[in-house]
């Protein structure tokens, strides 16, 4: 349940890294908070700062982009007036496809997380993205 609370809100944010040239600014200061967030929490240099984020970013971007394509399919099947099993196979199958590509890309990123921070840092990167969602949450019961 954490980790889709997570993917969601990383769904979120990466919204607001892609969308073009018209940043909502609420997008923006969310991406904002949570980037300082991350600073902060892991304990970045300004030079980890600068080669750390941008690779971030593009992370995001990718994870983003993944559940957006099958978000698509399902929302093409439900606009359907009468859709068959074989198009609701495929748009399960592609929400369930985005949650296994969510976790390659976060390997991929994993690696080269891995040649620009400690190992103390890339556990205190996944407890800050978790705090974040957390405070994110809490936010949105209020």
């Amino acid at each position: 349940m954490k980790r889709l609370l997570t993917l969601l809100m990383l769904a979120v944010l990466a919204l607001a890294v892609t969308a073009q040239g018209n940043r909502s600014k609420w997008g923006s200061e969310m991406l904002e908070a949570k980037h300082k967030m991350i600073i902060e929490e892991v304990g970045l240099t300004p030079t980890q700062q600068e080669q750390f984020m941008p690779v971030y970013e593009e992370m995001e971007r990718e994870i983003y982009q993944t559940n957006r394509d099958a978000r698509t399919l399902a929302r093409n099947v439900e606009q359907k007036k009468s859709p068959t099993d074989a198009e609701y196979a495929q748009a399960a199958e592609a929400l369930s496809h985005a949650k296994v590509r969510e976790g390659e890309i976060e390997a991929k990123y994993f690696e080269k997380f891995s040649k620009l921070l400690s190992k103390k840092q890339l556990f205190l990167l996944k407890q800050a993205e978790a705090k974040f969602t957390r405070t994110m949450l809490r936010g949105r019961k209020k």
